[in-house]
């Protein structure tokens, strides 16, 4: 595992150790990395109404921004036991950020990687301002 991809790794499962999950208590933990090396995670968090509820992606996708970055590089999901994706909401805001290049990769809390893609295989038909 590459030095990076384990502090990603580490930084994922603090934030969910710290998720809010009173009713699914499925915590995931998300870290990004951007394409200057920056690192910014966050944890899903739950509302007593659902729909306001946010995932580990958007929280992460909210501090990098709020830091005036941009660009993704490297994804990580971490879960307690299984695989993890992106649900559809998250694959679009966090293709907004990304290119060909990002990497997406679920790991659990033991540290094993469970999958390991290219983001923009989450999601082929992306929405997109540009014109074909």
């Amino acid at each position: 595992m590459k030095k990076y991809i384990h502090e990603m790794v580490l930084l994922a499962k603090e934030a969910a150790l710290n998720a809010y999950v009173p009713f699914c208590k499925f915590n995931i933990g998300a870290c990004i990395r951007t394409i200057e090396g920056k690192l910014f995670n966050g944890c899903n968090w739950e509302n007593a109404a659902t729909p306001l509820s946010q995932c580990a992606e958007t929280s992460a996708l909210s501090a990098m921004l709020t830091a005036g970055y941009k660009n993704i590089s490297d994804i990580v999901l971490v879960t307690p036991k299984l695989v993890c994706m992106p649900c559809g909401a998250c694959r679009q805001r966090l293709i907004q950020f990304s290119d060909s290049e990002t990497n997406f990769y679920s790991y659990n809390m033991d540290n094993e990687q469970l999958k390991a893609i290219k983001l923009n295989e989450l999601l082929p038909d992306k929405f997109t301002w540009e014109l074909s």
